[in-house]
């Protein structure tokens, strides 16, 4: 059954009525969403359904543009075409919808998904994560803080008002404690399909990217990768990704039971080659002594901000937020400056820490 848009009738309802043609039977609809945490007038918006609204207002927001300027494995990378955080979300998005568009899925459900799952990470990567994780009373989890972000730190602290199904598309997205590709038990699932590949798409991203960005830097030769590996997934960067998702795709087509499916040889290789990657990437010296210095950036701006009150830029100056010198409780200071240092890009960061910590040549005034 075909379908053809008539001009004249609401564009929102028949993009609606296309999804009833068109998605699979496991796919979510925004007729079935279950609504957003504050209720909104859907109609306001004539052209758009949910789910179309939830990728657009992570897209304009200030949180998404930042990404450009945060850490994925390298460091402040100064090469061109190091990844960062924010092609790191978008090789995600591009590799879920792949996916999705084949299953007939959701499209823009998993694209919204896909660009804030990561709307949290802290300048520096994981080692910013790993060091506020250690210095904030309760903790620090990217995809948790991801949440926090889209609920109730953009949007000048009112946050996107995103649907249920984005939103536990993105607290669902990490891998977890056993760091598994599909997990085994459903309730570390997200409650969509559509979520579910962003977790796996995730993963099939970061493994190629972060390979190739090895490469890159000299870190790992061009014929490294254990020839195990390769004999699965293939020696070059688009063949590992396109059989990593013809694997996923067509495994989950045969099954047609409403899951996510892999075959054990492609996922012996997908975790085979994550190992590699932490051992001889993650892990080597030129990697981890950037991800040490990280750390003490971090660790310093914390104490002093704690200590003494947020300073933040005003254009080209840095100035003291007097307000933040007189918090009620010393729960609130810890909440106030974990929010502050993970909303950094790698550069804020290292501009206020230069400024804070590092002696200027005197000048006559």
């Amino acid at each position: 059954m075909s379908f053809t848009p008539v001009i004249g009738r609401s564009i929102k309802k028949q993009l609606g009525e296309r999804e009833d043609l068109v998605l699979s039977p496991y796919a979510a609809r925004n007729a079935d969403s279950r609504g957003r945490l504050i209720a909104e007038a859907e109609e306001l918006c004539d052209i758009r359904l949910p789910y179309q609204r939830d990728r657009d207002r992570i897209i304009h927001s200030k949180t998404f543009r930042r990404l450009k300027h945060k850490t994925q494995v390298f460091l402040a990378p100064m090469g061109d075409h190091y990844r960062t955080r924010l092609t790191h979300v978008l090789e995600v998005s591009q590799i879920a919808r792949t996916i999705a568009a084949a299953l007939c899925l959701n499209e823009p459900l998993t694209e919204a998904i896909a660009l804030g799952h990561d709307l949290g990470h802290t300048p520096f990567g994981h080692a910013g994560e790993a060091t506020l994780n250690e210095l904030h009373p309760g903790g620090f989890r990217h995809y948790v803080h991801s949440l926090r972000v889209v609920d109730f730190l953009e949007n000048k602290g009112r946050g996107l008002n995103l649907t249920f199904e984005v939103r536990n598309g993105i607290i669902r997205h990490s891998k977890g404690s056993n760091k598994e590709l599909i997990p085994a038990r459903r309730t570390e699932r997200a409650v969509t399909l559509e979520g579910q590949v962003v977790r796996v798409a995730d993963i099939i991203a970061y493994v190629n990217h972060d390979l190739d960005d090895a490469q890159r830097a000299g870190i790992l030769g061009d014929n490294s990768v254990p020839a195990a590996i390769t004999r699965v997934v293939g020696e070059k960067h688009s063949r590992r990704i396109g059989s990593m998702v013809r694997d996923i795709i067509v495994e989950t087509l045969t099954a047609d039971d409403g899951d996510l499916h892999i075959s054990e040889a492609m996922l012996g290789a997908i975790t085979a080659l994550r190992s590699f990657l932490y051992d001889n990437v993650y892990r080597h010296y030129w990697v981890h002594q950037e991800f040490v210095k990280a750390q003490r950036i971090i660790r310093e701006l914390y104490g002093y901000f704690m200590e003494n009150g947020l300073v933040t830029r005003v254009g080209d100056e840095w100035l003291v937020d007097e307000q933040s010198r007189d918090w009620p409780s010393e729960k609130t200071a810890h909440r106030r400056v974990c929010d502050y240092i993970a909303g950094m890009t790698d550069r804020y960061a290292l501009g206020i820490y230069e400024y804070l910590f590092l002696p200027k040549p005197w000048s006559v005034r």
